[in-house]
């Protein structure tokens, strides 16, 4: 494509939006609210997705060591655990920091001297934390079979229905953006034949001089792009602006859910949102109107 095709193509876009300004209007708007549903949605999934990977980070797996291991089988089954793909971090706890920490909470210092022997001797063990919880099976069946590993101890309920969560959320969030995507595609497809209609004596003129499918068919494609395009500002700069209010609203109003309620930094979440946001609204301009011309633009040829 030369140059000055290009700049025609790309001004003919901007004079098309302008021409069928109120169903240009329409379109963007419409796809502006697609998109901000979608970008809220998203917001939303990724700081949920972000608090059940908190949570699953908080989760252990306990394996007690056998009573007569010695300090260094005891360090061997320390190294072998550290190396596992699945495991984030292994921590040794010997039996008297067992002891300091439980005795101080469920009997007091002041009674703790009457216990001349420490209750959990030769309760050593290693807790466990996980990269992944969906491989916590794996790592439990791993760990029964370690001969210096008496015991395991693990919650695999909690790991289900983490496992699960993630699982609802995916595809909740998939059906969502195929619907967003589906309603947006349509009103690009409604606004583009409006426009073809508008210009069809135009269109048939240049098609009869002899001007090529391309140069005929870019410029329609352009809008299309162009509206996708400046719908999915909109959006962004919206949800920019409620994101940071309400994360500060929340930090400010309710001190005691910010253990709970872990949110992403802004540009965090913005990383992926916003090519993320921009990609999808061109997406679907260009699918739009691509489609759209293709179909109605071979019947006015024809004519």
């Amino acid at each position: 494509m030369r140059i000055s095709t290009f700049f025609y193509t790309l001004r003919q876009g901007f004079v098309n939006i302008f021409r069928n300004k109120w169903f240009s209007l329409a379109s963007i708007a419409t796809i502006s609210s697609c998109l901000f549903l979608f970008g809220l949605f998203y917001t939303v999934i990724v700081n949920f997705q972000y608090m059940l990977r908190t949570a699953e980070g908080e989760i252990t797996v306990t394996a007690f060591l056998r009573e007569d291991a010695t300090d260094e089988e005891m360090e061997q089954v320390g190294e072998m655990i550290r190396n596992r793909a699945e495991v984030a971090r292994a921590d040794f706890i010997s039996d008297e920091q067992v002891w300091a920490e439980w005795a101080p909470e469920n009997i007091g210092e002041d009674y703790m001297d009457i216990y001349t022997e420490n209750p959990f001797e030769n309760m050593n063990s290693y807790e466990i934390y996980m990269k992944d919880i969906e491989q916590q099976q794996t790592l439990v069946d791993w760990l029964k079979s370690l001969p210096d590993i008496s015991e395991v101890h693990y919650s695999e309920i909690t790991a289900t229905s983490l496992t699960g969560m993630n699982a609802i959320v995916a595809y909740v969030s998939l059906g969502i953006i195929l619907i967003l995507l589906l309603v947006s595609i349509f009103l690009i497809n409604n606004t583009v034949i409006i426009g073809i209609s508008v210009r069809q004596q135009e269109i048939e003129i240049m098609s009869a001089i002899g001007a090529t499918n391309f140069f005929v068919r870019s410029p329609f494609v352009i809008e299309g792009i162009l509206i996708g395009l400046i719908g999915s500002v909109i959006p962004l700069a919206a949800i920019y602006f409620l994101y940071i209010n309400v994360v500060d609203y929340v930090g400010v109003q309710f001190p005691a859910l910010n253990v709970l309620l872990q949110f992403l930094p802004v540009k965090d979440v913005f990383d992926l949102l916003l090519p993320l946001t921009f990609g999808i609204g061109a997406g679907i301009g260009f699918l739009g109107s691509f489609v759209t011309v293709r179909k109605h633009l071979r019947v006015y040829a024809k004519g």
